[in-house]
């Protein structure tokens, strides 16, 4: 699937409105002020003043949300029969998330009408109310490209785009109008500008909305790299690639994810890489993290919200609510012309309680309950995952809050 001429047009044109400082892309109220911010170096004086120049910034990312008929019913319990309420299921990471300069979700499903119905696996449709509880989560922006991007048709795009422009979260990888696919999620943290991009492996086979070969972008390499290079032509400093792929149920990143990884992050313009991060999504349980030429690929996060998960056989499979944050610190260039490098790189193991319907940072969890040994040996086993390419050898570490 390539990009027309038109479609990178508008990709720049956006893309330039925002580094001339239009943050206004989609209305929405103001995110909530990160904790310490008033601490921060390079913050706004009091009195006004200008802020200082370029500095770090940390940027967390998480797995799939993926709300199934049980976490409906959770939600609808938790709202106290007005509605549904997503926020104490993330509350137990909202610390994580909300402290970080920028936050990244994936929204998997998409939204039903108001008051529903709403629906689980096959054919997902979720409560609208997922949107605002991730932006009280904290979160910033989410990619919305995936398998389940068109289990509704083109008006489930237009509803779960609508409450997030309601919620004030960017989003990229799906579009109700050619301008807007073309768009990247367009993020700004310690003086630079992220650009967000976001792609899928299929869409279950479903076709594109008629008249509408845009509403989901579709996994291409060529396309990716384009893609990457207009950002950066138009002013990102750090691009973000937010990718749908991989094989369900299987902890080894597959081979068109290593071959996919290595030519993404082999890409350069002027010697400078076109993509500094990518995000994986999609195989349901913890996949490893890796460092490949110079640049961090995440191959799976795993699920953020889910219910209970059955593999591929069958079977109930504890590892489908298991998932890692991804935290990066990123740091301004060393010189002109240079990247944004990350400096730090981290994980924390969160889990998925189906029974109570709650996400757990475990690392958090066993500092109040060092006994509990479930927690120790899901956090193991999200660990050994992580790690299983080696990257703690390029300097990947757990960290808890």
């Amino acid at each position: 699937m390539t990009r027309t001429t038109s479609r990178r047009t508008a990709a720049l044109a956006a893309l330039a409105l925002a580094a001339a400082g239009c943050t206004a892309q989609r209305p929405g109220p103001e995110r909530p002020p990160r904790h310490e911010e008033s601490e921060r170096p390079g913050a706004p004086s009091s009195a006004g003043g200008p802020a200082a120049g370029p500095r770090p910034f940390t940027l967390v990312a998480t797995g799939d949300v993926l709300p199934h008929s049980s976490t409906i019913e959770r939600a609808a319990a938790d709202a106290g029969g007005d509605g549904y309420d997503f926020r104490p299921m993330l509350a137990g990471v909202r610390p994580v998330i909300s402290r970080a300069d920028l936050a990244i979700c994936h929204m998997e499903t998409v939204y039903g009408p108001d008051g529903g119905p709403f629906t689980g696996y096959p054919a997902f449709k979720s409560p609208p109310q997922v949107a605002a509880a991730l932006k009280d989560t904290g979160y910033d922006s989410c990619s919305t490209a995936s398998n389940h991007t068109l289990d509704d048709g083109a008006d489930g795009i237009a509803r779960t785009l609508s409450a997030f422009d309601k919620a004030g979260l960017k989003h990229t990888g799906s579009g109700r109008t050619a301008q807007e696919s073309a768009a990247p999620a367009l993020l700004e943290a310690g003086g630079a500008r992220v650009a967000q991009l976001a792609y899928t492996y299929d869409t279950n086979g479903y076709p594109m909305p008629d008249g509408q070969p845009w509403a989901v972008h579709l996994i291409d390499e060529e396309r990716i790299v384009a893609d990457a290079r207009a950002a950066r032509r138009a002013g990102a400093d750090v691009v973000v690639v937010s990718l749908h792929w991989g094989t369900e149920w299987q902890t080894e990143p597959d081979e068109r994810q290593l071959g996919l990884g290595r030519a993404l992050t082999a890409s350069r313009t002027d010697g400078r890489p076109d993509i500094d991060l990518i995000l994986g999504t999609h195989a349901h349980i913890p996949q490893a993290y890796e460092k490949v030429n110079g640049t961090w690929i995440v191959y799976g996060e795993g699920d953020q919200i889910a219910g209970e998960m059955f593999n591929d056989s069958g079977a109930r499979d504890a590892r489908g609510n298991m998932s890692s944050i991804a935290r990066f610190t990123f740091a301004p260039p060393a010189r002109a012309g240079a990247r944004w490098e990350v400096t730090k790189a981290e994980f924390i193991p969160q889990w998925v309680d189906p029974e109570r319907g709650r996400v757990i940072d475990l690392p958090a969890a066993l500092k109040e309950s060092p006994d509990r040994e479930d927690y120790r040996a899901t956090e193991a086993q999200i660990r050994e995952a992580v790690l299983s390419r080696g990257a703690a050898r390029d300097g990947l570490t757990m960290a808890v809050r």
